[in-house]
C-alpha cells in the first residue's frame, strides 16, 4: 500500500504552492507561455489572392517579348503566355487562378513595379490621343484655334498646318462617299508629333 501511494504521488503533476494549480507543460523555460504564430485571417488571405490575380491580369496585357525580359520563374512565364493563347472565358478564368496560385511563391514586387509603369504609360498615351483628337476638331472648326495651338507649340510649322487644315475642311465638305480622309489623318499625325516634341519624347 505504501509503495502504491508513492508511485501515484510521483505520477501526479507538480502543483504550484501558491495557486494550487498544476504546472502547465506549455510554459517555456522563462516562465512565459508559448503561443502559436498567428495565421492571416480568411479575409486577408482572400484579398491577397485577389491582388495576385489582379497583378496577373496586368501582366498578361504585356507582349510575349516583354514578358520574356522580366525576371520570373519559367513556370509562371509559361502560364502567362498560355493565358494569352486561351480564347474561352472559362479557360481564361481557370488559367488566371493558376497564375495567381503560382505567384504566391514568387517575389512579386518587381513585377508590380513593371505593371504600374506600363499602366502609367498606357494612361499617358490614351491622354495624348484624346488631346490630339480634340486639337484636330478645334483646328478644323475654328480659325482662332491655330493661334492657340501655335502659342502652346512654338516649334509648330504654322504654314504647313494652315495648308493641311484647309484641305481637311475641303474634304469634310464633300459627300461622305467622296471623302478621302487623308488630310484628317495627316493633321492628326502632325499634332501628335508636335505634342511628343513638346514633351521631349522621341
Amino acid at each position: 500500500m505504501i509503495t502504491s501511494s508513492m508511485t501515484e504521488s510521483q505520477n501526479q503533476p507538480e502543483v504550484d504552492a501558491q495557486s494550487g494549480t498544476a504546472a502547465d507543460a506549455s510554459i517555456g523555460s522563462l516562465g512565459a507561455p508559448t503561443r502559436r504564430a498567428e495565421r492571416p485571417s480568411k479575409t486577408r488571405r482572400k484579398q491577397a489572392s485577389h491582388d495576385l490575380q489582379a497583378l496577373g491580369v496586368a501582366l498578361v496585357e504585356l507582349s510575349e517579348e516583354r514578358l520574356k525580359k522580366l525576371e520570373m520563374p519559367e513556370r509562371l512565364l509559361d502560364a502567362l503566355i498560355a493565358y494569352q493563347g486561351t480564347r474561352s472565358h472559362e479557360g481564361r478564368r481557370r488559367q488566371m487562378q493558376f497564375i495567381g496560385k503560382l505567384m504566391r511563391g514568387v517575389d512579386v514586387e518587381p513585377l508590380r513595379e513593371v505593371a504600374a509603369t506600363e499602366q502609367i504609360g498606357h494612361t499617358r498615351e490614351s491622354l495624348a490621343l484624346h488631346q490630339a483628337e480634340r486639337w484636330r476638331a478645334e483646328l478644323i472648326a475654328d480659325d482662332d484655334a491655330l493661334t492657340r495651338f501655335a502659342a502652346q507649340h512654338q516649334d509648330a510649322d504654322v504654314q504647313q498646318l494652315r495648308s493641311v487644315i484647309r484641305n481637311a475642311r475641303k474634304d469634310a465638305a464633300l459627300a461622305p462617299e467622296k471623302r478621302s480622309g487623308r488630310y484628317f489623318r495627316e493633321l492628326f499625325q502632325i499634332i501628335r508629333a508636335q505634342s511628343a516634341s513638346n514633351r521631349g519624347t522621341p
